[in-house]
């Protein structure tokens, strides 16, 4: 083992697990909690630092043969993800007092940055697992009203039926291939005996379940609305990061044919027809966005139909856009001293002319995933959708996309209560904090960026 490789290959890992190490020792002391945030954001910022430095200089490695393995690509979505997380962090100040918020983030996303330098299903498990723990108790820990007990138990039942169904095929994977690496996954892809058409679907499945892929999404809407606006920032964008690029690293090279081609066409399919319906009725904003995720993970789902060299691209600038936009509207969002009220949609009604700001953002943000062009949300799924017909795929990208068009009316019914409706006669929602108007004007010049350099975006990945 050589340890300098060891030391830089997991550099943004060993930042993120010193910021663990110091915060677990202020909890420890009793004393500078209130530098719990600082440090979370300088370990987050650091490991994305070090993961776009190393990726800007070309660095690839395996400093643990067939476990963990980083090339420029893969620390360069690592770099875009870690940077999503800081403003989830600057939007949780004042929700969170005694640094248990800042301490399971940093745990979960060591567990999303390890399961995408890996190689092996145990490395992969390991990572999946990191990553799901803490949020579980993230759920509970942002109780703001009683269905978060529910929704955190809901979460952690569903989340260890998808772990359970992870591992039976695996188990499964392993005795049709002898291998525990993650290329047996795409080799087996094309299995025509029962054991490995069995195991892909298993492991498929799992991840359809972590993704919240239709009919595996009952958690999500539950989950999000029990949760706090930072919590449910993080599920929504992080959260789902993490297991698409899983997703993308188990697909590898490989091309996907029947019948697993069909299973991938027609349960994304149906999660951007059912989430773009569902969300139309929600009264609850972190309803809406539950459902509107559960679309968005079907048009990702959408990417393993396209060319292989193109995935991990595609995926990528996809997740940035959706994510930038969905921490926009979270952190835009204006504060209430009910979570309940500062929920309900009812309550954005003249928005505009009560804080401008908020509405401005969120009438962006809104805009973006309802893929109106030139924002960065068209570009993304412009993206998916080309690769899909590149791939010959033509009638499968055209059902996509017209599933897509159901989503504009709820995104579009948001602008028009913050800009065309009277004041909401409910519980008035105050003005929106300063450390989240600083992650929203982060949020806003990453958007600003992807929309007007979109080549040179992609050309990073």
């Amino acid at each position: 083992m050589n340890t300098q490789a060891v030391l830089t290959a997991m550099l943004p890992e060993h930042l993120l697990l010193l910021g663990i190490v110091v915060l677990v020792g202020i909890a420890i002391v009793g004393r500078w909690q209130r530098a719990t945030l600082a440090v979370s954001l300088l370990a987050v910022a650091g490991a994305a630092v070090a993961a776009a430095s190393l990726a800007l200089g070309g660095y690839a490695a395996a400093p643990f043969a067939g476990q963990f393995a980083v090339d420029p690509a893969t620390l360069m979505a690592k770099a875009v993800v870690l940077a999503m997380v800081l403003p989830v962090l600057l939007m949780s100040r004042g929700d969170f007092a005694d640094g248990e918020f800042e301490l399971l983030i940093l745990s979960s996303l060591y567990g999303v940055c390890l399961m995408q330098s890996a190689d092996s299903f145990l490395t992969l498990f390991l990572g999946l697992e990191i990553m799901s723990l803490p949020v579980y108790a993230l759920v509970m820990l942002a109780y703001r009203r009683p269905q978060s007990a529910e929704a955190a138990l809901k979460y952690l039942v569903l989340g260890g039926t998808a772990t359970a169904t992870f591992l039976m095929g695996v188990s499964l994977l392993y005795g049709s291939g002898g291998s525990m690496s993650i290329g047996t996954f795409s080799q087996t892809l094309a299995a025509t005996d029962t054991l490995g058409r069995a195991a892909v679907v298993l492991v498929l499945l799992a991840f359809f379940l972590k993704g919240a892929i239709v009919p595996f999404h009952t958690w999500a809407p539950d989950a999000y609305e029990g949760a706090s606006v930072p919590v449910t920032a993080y599920m929504a964008v992080i959260v789902k990061a993490g297991v698409l690029l899983a997703v993308v690293r188990l697909f590898g090279q490989a091309k996907v044919a029947t019948p697993m081609l069909e299973l991938l066409v027609v349960l994304p399919l149906v999660s951007i027809v059912w989430g773009n319906l569902a969300a139309i009725r929600q009264p609850s904003l972190r309803r809406m966005i539950a459902y509107s995720s559960i679309a968005h993970a079907g048009y990702l789902f959408y990417a393993m139909l396209g060319d292989p060299a193109g995935r991990l691209q595609s995926v990528t600038f996809y997740l940035l856009a959706y994510g930038v936009l969905n921490l926009l509207v979270f952190a835009a969002l204006p504060a209430a001293a009910d979570d309940r009220e500062r929920d309900r949609l009812e309550n954005l009604k003249g928005l505009f002319h009560r804080a401008p700001f908020a509405a401005v953002m969120i009438g962006l943000a809104m805009l973006s995933l309802a893929g109106i062009p030139p924002l960065p949300g068209f570009v993304a799924k412009f993206l998916i959708f080309k690769n899909v017909m590149a791939a010959g795929y033509t009638t499968y990208a055209v059902l996509g996309l017209v599933g897509s068009y159901l989503g504009i009316y709820f995104y579009l019914r948001v602008i028009q209560f913050m800009f065309m409706s009277p004041d909401a006669r409910g519980t008035p929602l105050g003005a929106t904090r300063s450390f989240a108007i600083g992650a929203s004007l982060a949020c806003l010049a990453a958007a600003l960026v992807v929309s007007v350099f979109p080549g040179w975006v992609l050309s990073r990945f």
